[in-house]
């Protein structure tokens, strides 16, 4: 899930989640905004001009993220009136994704079956020796 307001590392965490296999996207495309701004001059006034310094490109060599975003596995609108009721479209949504993935997820095997243990017995059943008196 992502935040629709978010920039930069907004768009970057979704790219390399997705990368990574680590599940799916929920949501809308990402903003598309990963050039990155260094060394931005101050003015007379103490306001400052930026200028994209640098972009990211993938391992393959080309230009990625920037100008178009990254696309969600699972698209889900944020409807604004179900918002303004308290209700969260892609929480919503990540919910029902959990659960199906955990109602599809192979089941715990059951434990063996435990043998009871007497003390002064070993754990292969038997009765351990004494140590010698000297």
């Amino acid at each position: 899930m992502r935040c629709l307001f978010a920039r930069s590392s907004g768009d970057a965490f979704p790219f390399y989640f997705k990368k990574a296999g680590l599940g799916p996207l929920i949501g809308r495309r990402t903003r598309g905004g990963l050039i990155g701004i260094s060394g931005t001059p101050a003015l007379v006034d103490r306001g400052s001009v930026t200028a994209p310094a640098f972009a990211i490109y993938s391992t393959e060599g080309e230009w990625i993220i920037e100008g178009h975003g990254v696309e969600p596995d699972i698209d889900v609108v944020d409807d604004p009136a179900q918002m303004a009721k308290g209700v969260d479209p892609q929480l919503e949504r990540g919910i029902q994704e959990v659960m199906s993935r955990i109602e599809k997820a192979p089941k715990r095997p059951k434990p063996p079956v435990y043998t009871k243990r007497i003390a002064g017995e070993s754990s292969g059943g038997g009765p351990t020796k004494a140590p010698a008196k000297p």
